[in-house]
């Protein structure tokens, strides 16, 4: 039995930090869904809570083990996205590591505390393969959608949606939960299932869980209709199941006047140089054609906005195959790229000598890029070739 530091219930929505455990009866993977990691998000929770009342009602016989997981009680409870710190942006190494020396007793660090007690506890107790799935909804009107890591297994699950899928989001922000969850080697998969006032965000969250337990055999198949949950994602996405990559990101400053123009949706369409914000009355370009992505219409929150572009199909077959046989082992081979430490999972690039296409390049390898100066990239491995055994028997794969 998994221990949990806070237990008490959210008054305003009766949630506690453990919504449900499932299963146990036959072996198979453990599948653990979060929602609420953001607290004017709480369909999420909402979702997970109908999904597991019903199968406790109707004694659903699981194989393997569901958690689902509710994220920041504190900031549930109040309805707001956090407190003090977003809690979807504390997950980084050097923020995990200072958690040990804060007051763990406050705010979202005590959230967090406990979050990472029960993975951790998870983790050594439940036998795997492993999936993490964190449920969210957005400031702006949007069609549902999957955001990854840009790995072959996220990647691979992720298709088995008829949904948008996000690549790179990771490259913009530091700290989301799934980040850290990916460097342990483990599927992470985010789904957004719409805005957060509209109660069709609770139906696709439902559909996303029902279809998830059903792609992983959890379930029998007579419990619920894949088809049926399927077929409710591809009406809420008008059937768009493109991929897309960020290309830049808007980030608020801390104390700046932002303030985004009204009626973009996540999305929309739009033409470089278009007036999308203002930042202390000032106007705010796009730097790119492209898409509009999570404009920010919330008081919370550091990232103004993201545009996306679309990745095409012989992109992402290209990048598979060429993970598929390790060609990033020739990379230093080329002028300018250099590993940056004996383990070769970090690579340093010049620009200056590497200037052609070094971003598309390591991308199509799967590497995580960062700037680290005007001349000079890191290049991160998201791939875990290690980790990548545990799930080759499953059958969404095959």
């Amino acid at each position: 039995m998994v221990e949990v530091s806070d237990e008490r219930a959210v008054t305003k929505l009766g949630i506690k930090r453990v919504i449900g455990k499932l299963g146990g009866e036959r072996p198979g993977p453990t599948v653990v869904f979060f929602g609420g990691i953001h607290g004017n998000e709480p369909s999420g929770v909402q979702a997970l809570q109908q999904v597991v009342s019903e199968i406790q009602a109707r004694k659903t016989p699981i194989r393997g083990t569901v958690y689902a997981l509710a994220g920041n009680l504190g900031a549930l409870s109040r309805g707001v996205r956090y407190i003090s710190s977003d809690l979807n942006r504390m997950w980084s190494k050097e923020k995990l590591e200072a958690l040990k020396a804060k007051d763990r007793t406050i705010g979202e660090a005590k959230e967090q505390l406990a979050l990472l007690q029960i993975l951790e506890d998870i983790i050594n107790k439940e036998s795997g393969p492993f999936y993490f799935f964190d449920l969210h909804t957005t400031s702006s009107d949007t069609k549902p959608f999957i955001t990854i890591n840009d790995t072959r297994l996220n990647r691979k699950f992720a298709l088995q949606f008829p949904v948008p899928i996000i690549l790179g989001i990771e490259e913009f922000i530091d700290g989301p939960l799934l980040s850290y969850i990916n460097t342990l080697g483990y599927v992470a998969v985010g789904f957004e299932g719409g805005q957060h006032d509209n109660p069709q965000s609770i139906e696709n969250h439902i559909a996303f869980v029902r279809s998830t337990l059903l792609i992983l055999g959890l379930v029998p198949a007579d419990t619920a209709n894949l088809q049926q949950c399927q077929n409710l994602l591809r009406a809420s996405t008008g059937n768009e199941t493109s991929v897309y990559e960020i290309i830049t990101r808007y980030e608020i400053a801390p104390g700046e006047k932002f303030v985004m123009q009204d009626n973009f949706k996540n999305f929309q369409e739009l033409q470089k140089g278009v007036t999308l914000a203002y930042s202390e009355n000032e106007p705010i370009y796009a730097e790119a054609s492209g898409r509009i992505f999570l404009p920010l219409y919330q008081p919370q929150g550091q990232d103004g906005y993201f545009i996306i572009k679309g990745v095409h199909k012989l992109f992402l077959s290209a990048s598979t195959f060429l993970r598929t046989i390790r060609m990033d082992s020739f990379l230093t081979l080329l002028p300018g790229i250099q590993w940056m430490n004996s383990s070769k999972n970090v690579l340093v690039v010049n620009q200056k000598i590497a200037r052609f296409f070094a971003k598309d390049f390591l991308h199509l390898m799967g590497y995580r890029l960062k700037q680290t100066d005007a001349a000079h990239l890191r290049a991160r491995k998201r791939e875990d070739h290690n980790a990548n055994r545990a799930y080759r028997g499953e059958a969404w794969l095959k």
